[in-house]
């Protein structure tokens, strides 16, 4: 027997198992690649008008930081691979990272590892076919973006430059998920060092975009601004595709040889162990549940109030930017409110902001699902502990942490803009988000109640009401399939009138929903 004995059948097992959550992943990516290059041709259609844009955007320091350089903006192409380059790759690497993390160290957590060793299956080939996975999905990825923009009627080289470059990305990272499942004993631990290595890669590309001179060699620091370096549509460098699979390989082979010199379950850095006792502030489940959240509680707070007040400091080098593109100003006008220019970016950026937020939501909503699956939730519901007090707990943390983190959005957008005297109405914006966030939640609660094992299929309603709020309009969608999502029934603030009905509707349908959710979850069985 080798080390990657039984790999295929491993493949398999992976493949059976996120077939529903990759086809959201790499179907959202791809739809969101078409739809841009329409939505980019549909607003700009003439080469004087591409040329306008362009020229707004090219010296705007905060634009290039935020978004990334443009290569070519003569074409449609062009613009399109500015537009998704580094956001692009940037989920792609999120991807990539996720699903690395879940079949390995997560298995290992489990224990299911160890019974999957008991058969014929070599040290190797979990880590193998994971990697293998992940590679796959990301390939199929880059086939469907590339064949989605040939038929939009773009260059079929410039095409396949800009799969390739999320192809490549997300192979880089997933392979360095692979490396930091092999450093730690938990999941969690192995998701945040990727995600920090991730988080650091867009911003090193972002101060190396936006800085001059000294710093600019951060963007060729990146792996994310290699991504956009491919110059899709702009005279590929089809080398950095290869650079990045070349580094990607390297890790892989270091994470073998780190996962041959460690046993299985434990890492290669110790973890220190925790008290012989609980502490007495664990013996309520909302004590339980704040124990369980407060990191995550505390990692988003801190996040957006960093994204704030960026927000709040770029408010005015936007503002002239749009006022230099008329058809950006419609453009931002229809995703945000028909007043002020600086007020419509706000509601427009607060929008985005509130879709982050769901995502925020819905990881502590599914923290219910996770511990019934991993049967922490049996030895808690076997004392004087009821299942809703069970639940609420969990649930109450995925009201709060939005509410805290647009909270901080908020406070840090008005400080930074226009001082304390800005704070209460851009505060309100941020805070209006919050009854969309509530059905995004609700929408979970029903899930793990009604059809516990479909319970992070909310993460799709996220994904398409992400897609209906930012491409929806531009498409020119029908109203009533725009209507599904409750993001757009939010008031236009700073700027917009104020309708209380959407609000208290939405607030409605997300207590009957949450109700039913509870309710079926007394009745069934829990595991």
């Amino acid at each position: 027997m080798t080390a990657f004995t039984g790999i295929g059948p491993l493949v398999g097992l992976i493949v059976r198992r996120d077939r529903l959550r990759l086809a959201l992943w790499i179907g959202a990516l791809a739809a969101v690649a078409a739809a841009t290059a329409v939505a980019l041709a549909r607003l700009l259609p003439t080469a004087d008008a591409r040329a306008l844009f362009a020229a707004g955007i090219t010296g705007n320091a905060a634009v290039v930081a935020l978004i990334g350089p443009v290569f070519d903006a003569t074409s449609i192409g062009g613009l399109t691979a500015w537009r998704l380059g580094s956001l692009g790759a940037t989920v792609v690497g999120l991807m990539s990272l996720l699903t690395v993390v879940r079949h390995t160290r997560a298995e290992e957590e489990a224990g299911r590892r160890e019974l999957v060793g008991a058969a014929a299956v070599g040290r190797h080939a979990a880590l193998a076919a994971a990697l293998a996975t992940t590679a796959a999905a990301d390939l199929l990825l880059a086939a469907l973006v590339a064949g989605g923009l040939a038929a939009c009627g773009l260059p079929l080289a410039g095409s396949l430059a800009l799969g390739a470059s999320f192809a490549t990305t997300g192979w880089l990272f997933a392979a360095i998920a692979a490396v930091a499942a092999q450093l730690v004993e938990n999941a969690r631990a192995a998701s945040a060092i990727a995600g920090a290595t991730l988080g650091v890669a867009y911003v090193a590309r972002a101060v190396g975009d936006s800085g001059r001179g000294a710093l600019s060699w951060l963007s060729w620091a990146s792996p994310i601004g290699w991504a956009q370096r491919v110059r899709p549509f702009a005279g590929e460098r089809w080398w950095l595709c290869a650079l990045a699979t070349a580094v990607a390989a390297a890790l892989a082979a270091l994470a073998a040889v780190l996962s041959a010199r460690r046993d299985l379950g434990a890492g290669l850095l110790r973890g220190r162990p925790g008290p012989a006792t609980a502490s007495p502030r664990l013996r309520s489940p909302l004590a339980l549940a704040w124990r369980l959240q407060r990191t995550t509680l505390f990692s988003w707070t801190i996040a957006f109030a960093a994204i704030g007040a960026a927000l709040g400091g770029v408010a005015h080098s936007v503002a002239d930017l749009l006022d230099s593109s008329p058809r950006m100003r419609l453009l931002i006008a229809t995703l945000g409110s028909a007043g002020d220019i600086t007020d419509a970016y706000f509601a427009a950026t607060f929008g985005v902001l509130g879709l982050v937020a769901a995502g925020h939501a819905l990881q502590a909503t599914l923290r219910l699902r996770s511990e019934e699956e991993d049967a922490r939730a049996e030895p808690v519901l076997a004392a004087s502990v009821s299942r809703v007090r069970w639940a609420s707990g969990h649930l109450l943390f995925a009201a709060l942490g939005p509410a805290l983190a647009l909270a901080a959005a908020g406070t840090a957008a008005g400080l930074v803009h226009g001082g304390p005297d800005d704070i209460p109405r851009l505060l309100a914006a941020a805070l209006a988000q919050l009854p969309a966030v509530c059905v995004l939640v609700a929408i979970a609660v029903a899930l793990f109640g009604l059809a516990p094992r479909y319970t992070r299929a909310s993460w799709g309603a996220l994904a398409a009401f992400l897609l209906l709020g930012q491409l929806g309009r531009l498409l020119q969608l029908p109203t009533w399939l725009l209507d599904l999502s409750p993001f757009l029934h939010i008031p236009h603030l700073p700027g917009g009138p104020v309708a209380l009905t959407p609000l208290l509707a939405l607030l409605a349908i997300a207590a009957a929903l949450t109700a039913a959710g509870l309710v079926a979850f007394r009745r069934r069985d829990v595991g």
